[in-house]
């Protein structure tokens, strides 16, 4: 930890996914008064049991960023984890910090999690210290223009927001109208690979671990070694240059390819054309207006096709800013909602992997090696069994924080308790995501090496996904019977005879 200094006029706190030297904390910094503020938690990294993956991409990053820092010529006071320390928290070490120091001021960039806020907030007016919290500009939509989007509203549709941006940004329109003349591609996006398997595709980039992060590593063995997850194979950038390389990669060597097969799963290939940079987005070391120019520079140059070019977009300047509205709009209760009253425990084999269920499996084991699931196996394997299994909307929440290295609240909730879990009741998607066991087959070949049949809904040989989702419509009925996007399933539910009905409503679910 750096020297104490004699006093301060502004602590300029930076959290570890807002890891961006151009943040609105910096503003008017005044390196002979004013310093930056960063730490190490124990409290942080047990919130939830964070895979070992994720622990090491934040503290690898936020160190490497310290260092950028202080060779801008910022004052920085960062403390480090101790690998024996059993109980620190952000707000205990401000505290300690603010009582010494006794700053003017507290100045950061608004929380992306709505607990940290509190409990900073809480800190600082216990030590009788004012806070500021600067609006964050690494976000596309600022919060009162997506609450004047929302006024009034009593459902919110992704679709109708990603067109507002579109007009607001500018980010392929040709004036008013979209390029091509179409808002979306989703019907040229959603493509299989057939029975022959992924064509071939370039391999993503690998940073092998400097110094700082070898360091990272061992601390995270050492401390947290009984954490879900491998760390054998880290490789994920954890700087700014390491960050706008994978972009540029992603760019030349994977984009146009990526809107055709976004939806497509194969055993054995986690990554395939995906971009691989939510983890940089989501700690700031890339800045989404650089991302979506790149993009969108590519598709005017002819490199990628439109389909790639909107598909990509949609993920940034759509899903990821509307979550964030939703979030910060409806935090705290947001995260109490359990509309389809889930009330099942999250199976154990969501930390281990160990289940006869061939997609789970593989999506459950990959992430276990990486820490890493691109967004159909996060919804549509993961997401979808529990859902239909009836899983309390805290537990899987609290799973998907933990174990994907770029999860961060602001982000990971409203995608799993809104779109994933419809547990807010039909907020933020117009229907459930459920599907059963055709599904899977359709878009991967996991089912291949599944002891399970897609097409069978009793029996030993039945696919748990097809059981459950008629099970899960059945229990349902009365809630999803008004959803017009509901009324063919509901239709063919009222056409299985009621003593197979009868036999799916006893079946038991796999519990290891």
């Amino acid at each position: 930890m750096s020297n104490r200094p004699h006093s301060v006029r502004h602590l300029v706190v930076v959290l570890g996914d807002q890891l961006d030297a151009e943040s609105a904390a910096f503003d008017g910094f005044d390196p002979r008064r004013d310093r930056v503020w960063m730490a190490e938690a124990v409290g942080e990294a047990e919130y939830v049991r964070s895979h070992k993956v994720r622990l090491a991409l934040f503290f690898s990053a936020m160190r490497h960023f310290a260092d950028e820092l202080k060779q801008r010529g910022r004052p920085v006071t960062y403390h480090e984890l101790d690998p024996h320390d059993a109980r620190s928290s952000l707000a205990g070490r401000m505290t300690a910090d603010l009582r010494d120091w006794k700053p003017e001021r507290v100045i950061g960039v608004e929380p992306g999690e709505h607990r940290v806020r509190e409990d900073l907030t809480h800190a600082a007016h216990e030590a009788g210290i004012p806070v500021e919290w600067r609006s964050d500009r690494h976000f596309l939509c600022p919060r009162e223009v997506f609450d004047d989007w929302a006024e009034g509203r009593k459902t919110f549709r992704q679709e109708h927001f990603y067109r507002m941006m579109r007009r607001r940004t500018g980010v392929l329109m040709d004036g008013e109208e979209p390029v091509g003349g179409m808002w979306n591609y989703d019907a040229e996006n959603r493509a299989s690979f057939g029975r022959e398997g992924p064509p071939d595709h370039p391999s993503p980039p690998a940073y092998r671990p400097d110094a700082i992060t070898r360091e990272v590593l061992e601390l995270v063995a050492r401390r947290f070694g009984g954490h879900p997850g491998s760390l054998d194979a880290f490789a994920w950038p954890v700087t700014r240059a390491q960050a706008l390389d994978a972009l540029q990669r992603f760019v030349r060597e994977r984009l146009a390819s990526f809107g055709r097969y976004q939806d497509a799963m194969w055993t054995g290939e986690p990554y395939l054309w995906h971009s691989l940079l939510s983890s940089s987005l989501n700690l700031h070391l890339l800045r989404p207006h650089e991302v979506l120019a790149a993009a969108t520079a590519a598709f005017r140059d002819g490199v990628v096709p439109a389909a790639a070019a909107e598909g990509f977009v949609r993920q940034i300047l759509g899903w990821r800013e509307y979550v964030r509205g939703i979030y910060h709009r409806f935090m705290p209760e947001y995260a109490q909602r359990n509309a389809l009253g889930a009330d099942r425990p999250l199976p154990e084999f969501y930390w281990t992997g160990e289940t006869a269920m061939a997609c789970l499996r593989e999506a459950i084991g990959q992430t276990l090696s990486t820490g890493y699931a691109h967004h159909i196996q996060r919804l549509m394997i993961t997401g979808l069994y529990s859902l239909l299994l009836g899983v309390r909307p805290k537990e899987i929440h609290e799973w998907y924080l933990a174990i994907y290295l770029d999860a961060v609240e602001w982000v990971e909730l409203p995608n799993v308790l809104g779109m994933s879990q419809y547990a807010d009741g039909g907020l933020l998607a117009s229907k459930p995501y459920a599907a059963g066991g055709a599904y899977i087959r359709r878009m991967s070949n996991y089912c291949r090496g599944c002891r399970y049949r897609p097409d069978r809904r009793t029996g030993d040989d039945a696919c748990p996904f097809t059981r459950l989702y008629w099970a899960f419509l059945d229990r349902h009925r009365r809630r999803l019977k008004g959803n017009p996007r509901m009324s063919l399933a509901l239709r063919n539910l009222d056409r299985i005879p009621k003593s197979e009905l009868r036999e799916i409503r006893k079946a038991r679910p796999e519990k290891r």
